[in-house]
């Protein structure tokens, strides 16, 4: 999986190219939480010991775009309420914490590491990862994450997450400005 760091990155770089959203500190803190959630369920593998293939199991039913649809669905009813249920605002929120909150499970499904990820749930637990696997898994306890294991995927995700998702929210910011000026 990658870090919690990098699921933070992607947040704040899908953040920074929307311009059609209100962006407050709960919006923020929100995209931030989205981005992250998914691997609250190492809970469960650590503290219940729930075993990864088990469909609560870590990168399972709560890594799958379902469970995306499920949170965005409750972050939006819950905390933009103001917008109107299921008006076209509520859906643009709808539409960009769903993103956020898939892309984590997308991400760990390009990692080099683990059982797989539950992309189908729940209509399947059977785990996926994508034909390339370019991303280094992180571990998951914090002293190993504390080693030259931990740099090494650290490295791994500067090179291919956050160094590609800053450079497009760059270029959408810059493209943005230069049709607000035009």
């Amino acid at each position: 999986m990658p870090t919690i760091i990098t699921h933070s990155v992607v947040a704040v770089s899908a953040g920074v190219s929307t311009t059609f959203l209100n962006r407050s500190l709960k919006f923020w803190i929100l995209s931030i939480v989205c981005s992250s959630l998914p691997d609250a369920d190492v809970i469960g593998y650590h503290w219940l010991y729930i075993p990864s293939y088990h469909f609560l199991g870590h990168r399972g039913f709560f890594h799958s775009p379902f469970f995306a649809a499920i949170l965005s669905f409750l972050v939006v009813s819950v905390f933009y309420r103001k917008e109107g249920m299921f008006s076209k605002q509520w859906w643009k929120y709808f539409l960009y914490f769903f993103i956020l909150t898939a892309s984590h499970g997308i991400l760990d499904a390009l990692t080099n590491g683990g059982s797989g990820i539950a992309l189908l749930s729940p209509l399947t637990n059977e785990r996926y990862f994508f034909p390339w696997t370019p991303i280094e898994v992180s571990p998951l306890s914090i002293s190993r994450f504390l080693s030259p294991r931990g740099m090494t995927v650290l490295l791994s995700e500067l090179l291919w997450i956050w160094i590609p998702v800053l450079l497009i929210a760059i270029v959408v910011r810059l493209k943005t400005k230069r049709n607000a000026t035009a």
